[in-house]
């Protein structure tokens, strides 16, 4: 009898082990898909290509000057293709014309890293230091003695 007893306590112990583990657990989905497209974040990869067009309708823009737009086409550039110092500087240049010194003071230094030509770093950080709210690189404030 205690073989018996034994035997479906151990065949029961199986049954539920096998049970569980054919069991998944309850996972929730963290968020359905979005339904309208256009509401959906926009997916960056590197493409050259498709940065050279956003640069070139820029220009365009920059050229009218609807310096606003021309920014967002340069950003819209910078973000297909992060290596481009052309779409920093030019991006740069059109926040400039906006009168928004920050954001283009970022946009240069971004150019100054991208740059190879020491000239042209030269002559951006000169413009930099020239911004209304900008502090000079390079200035030393001297200790109250």
């Amino acid at each position: 009898m205690a073989r018996a007893n034994f035997a479906a306590v151990l065949w029961a112990a199986a049954l539920f082990a096998c049970v569980l583990s054919a069991q998944k657990p309850a996972v929730t989905p963290a968020e359905p898909p979005e339904e309208d497209e256009s509401l959906a974040p926009k997916v960056y990869a590197l493409n050259p290509v498709q940065a050279k067009k956003e640069i070139t309708a820029g220009d365009y823009y920059f050229k009218k000057p609807n310096y606003s737009a021309a920014a967002k086409r340069y950003l819209e550039a910078t973000r297909w293709d992060p290596g481009s110092a052309e779409g920093f500087l030019k991006l740069g240049e059109a926040r400039e014309k906006l009168r928004q010194y920050g954001p283009a003071r970022e946009a240069y230094t971004k150019y100054i890293e991208l740059t190879e030509d020491p000239k042209e770093k030269d002559a951006i950080r000169k413009k930099i230091d020239k911004f209304p709210d900008a502090t000079p690189a390079k200035a030393k404030t001297a200790a109250p003695k």
